[in-house]
Order: structure tokens, then C-alpha cells, then sequence
């Protein structure tokens, strides 16, 4: 199992709109094509309280190219992204990385 680790850093007053996003549009297309979130967090104490930083659960990078692909270019998420921008861009920068856990990971 691998995991990704990616963190929205939102335009200013903008995170309850990606939040919102979350919950009423990605999850049910990510559903539909197989994703599994390992959980989502807002930043309590840091640099930002405009960030969201999720975690994704991936069998294989064949598995994730497979099913991300399928998820950017399902027309119910470009529609729904869309619409979400309409009155303002949401996201303002998005960090990606992949993380293998270690030996001693109670995360496996």
C-alpha cells in the first residue's frame, strides 16, 4: 500500500468553498471510480488556516495513474469543478507527494 499526501492551500477566505466541494462533489465521483481516502484535515495550529491536506490509500502507482486519470477527466467532476469556480478560484497552490510507509509504520 502507498499512500498520497496532497495539501490545497486555498485563495484567502475561500476554504469553506473547497470544503464544501469535498463534500457535496468529489467524494461521490471518487466513489464511483474506486478512490479511498485515508482522511482529511484542516490546519488547526501551523503556517495556514487556509489549508486542506488529505491522504489517499493507492495499492500500486499503476492503480493510482489508473484511477486519478479516470477521475480528472470524468465529466460529472469537470462540470462540478466548474461550477464550483464560478464566482472565484478556490485552490491557489496543491503539494502532491507519495509516501511508502516504513517497516515499523503502524500505517501499512
Amino acid at each position: 500500500m502507498i499512500y498520497e499526501m496532497r495539501q490545497y492551500r486555498c485563495v484567502p477566505g475561500r476554504l469553506p468553498a473547497l470544503l464544501k466541494r469535498f463534500e457535496t462533489i468529489t467524494l461521490k465521483i471518487w466513489e464511483k471510480h474506486g478512490i479511498k481516502q485515508a482522511g482529511f484535515f484542516t490546519t488547526l495550529i501551523g503556517e495556514s488556516h487556509q489549508e486542506l491536506t488529505y491522504f489517499l490509500a493507492w495499492e500500486s502507482l499503476a492503480e493510482r495513474e489508473k484511477k486519478w486519470g479516470a477521475f480528472v477527466a470524468d465529466p460529472e467532476w469537470l462540470e462540478g469543478s466548474a461550477k464550483s469556480v464560478a464566482d472565484g478560484e478556490i485552490v491557489a497552490n496543491i503539494v502532491s507527494q507519495i509516501l511508502k510507509p516504513t517497516a515499523f509504520s503502524s500505517v501499512k
